[in-house]
């Protein structure tokens, strides 16, 4: 059997990214633990977020990332399914959306 692409080992491995340029990594990890400290927003509402937006961006790692960091909020799978739903909801209506583009260029050149 193959190795997989995405290995989730190397989910760990992500502050290593400082490594190759420690200035840049370490802005973008105070940013980063910034970002998620509760505000007018939750921690748990911003894992949520995070989690949706995970998916609709395809990004395995951080799919892993924020369903461990949910489960450890306290985050049920309906909340965590409905949250994907909302992002899949987005994502398809920013698709559908683009139909209005189509439909112009159609008109414009159909005349």
């Amino acid at each position: 059997m193959k190795d997989a692409y995405y290995d989730p080992k190397d989910l760990k491995k992500f502050e290593n990214i400082s490594d190759w340029n420690p200035k840049l990594g370490k802005k973008f990890f105070d940013y980063y633990g910034s970002v998620f400290e509760k505000g007018s927003l939750s921690v748990k509402e911003k894992s949520l977020i995070a989690l949706a937006v995970a998916h609709v961006v395809r990004c395995p790692y951080c799919i892993d990332a924020y369903t461990q960091e949910g489960l450890k909020l306290g985050v049920d799978k309906e909340e965590m399914m409905e949250a994907i739903h909302v992002g899949a909801a987005i994502q398809g209506g920013a698709a559908l959306v683009h139909g209005v583009q189509m439909m112009n260029v159609h008109d414009k050149l159909s005349m």
